[in-house]
């Protein structure tokens, strides 16, 4: 049994998700794998299942019907993990855009010190690769918008690489996270931020897409613009203060 899981959202990634999966597996560190597959139409789903055959016990996949946005995906993942023994919880695109390498370095930041250990661009030694000027910019400045918003000392506050410790999902009312899209990610980071939780940065190597489709979009970038100017005045507790 391993005290890791790896959360992967689908869809349409029939060019990517066996090696992905291969490759997760691979590492010195064992983890298990939980695919979210939003009913893709190019057969991602079929591809995970058959590869359940071969990685039984730790190879898992919930299926959902239709795009229902990576935010309710992620939430839908950590609901399922934390009905097990889980104790470091990822989040990770399928794209090849996060190093599967990377993420024995962000669960060792959290066994060390950190609450969210988030894969970062925009520190010391972090970097991107194969994008364009004006997306590097578009980003950067993206970030650098929701920490002056919000005051949050994150550099990539969009980053969607992260690992969290199991009690930062426990606290977390999931009922009150409001984004689904681009904004999730921020959404996410500044309430386990004001709920004191340490949040530490790791740096990766952020590397575009080679295969498939990229789901980026300026309504997400929107999304993200108007969400953040929502969070600033959102009132955060904790899901113990429920009731």
């Amino acid at each position: 049994m391993s005290d890791s899981l790896v959360i992967i959202p689908t869809y349409n990634e029939k060019e990517n998700i066996e090696k992905m999966i291969r490759e997760v597996f691979s590492l010195s560190v064992p983890m298990h794998l939980l695919i979210v597959d939003d009913g893709s139409p190019d057969g991602t789903a079929d591809i995970v299942k058959n590869l359940q055959k071969e990685f039984s016990e730790k190879l898992f996949i919930e299926e959902r019907k239709g795009k229902q946005g990576l935010g309710t995906a992620y939430i839908h993942g950590f609901s399922w993990a934390l009905k097990r023994s889980y104790q470091y919880i990822f989040e990770m695109d399928a794209d090849f855009s996060h190093n599967p390498e990377d993420l024995i370095r962000l669960r060792e930041a959290c066994v060390k010190e950190a609450d969210v250990a988030v894969g970062s661009r925009y520190v010391k030694g972090g970097s991107v690769k194969n994008w364009s000027m004006e997306r590097i910019v578009l980003s950067y400045f993206a970030s650098l918008y929701v920490k002056t918003i919000l005051w949050v000392n994150i550099n990539d506050t969009t980053a969607g690489f992260k690992c969290y410790r199991r009690k930062v999902l426990e606290t977390i009312d999931f009922d009150k996270i409001k984004f689904t899209g681009y904004a999730f990610q921020i959404e996410m980071k500044y309430t386990a931020h004001k709920l004191g939780f340490k949040v530490v940065e790791v740096p990766i190597t952020f590397k575009d897409r080679t295969e498939g489709t990229s789901k980026m979009s300026m309504g997400i970038f929107k999304e993200a613009f108007w969400g953040v100017l929502q969070m600033k005045f959102k009132k955060i507790q904790s899901q113990k203060s429920k009731g």
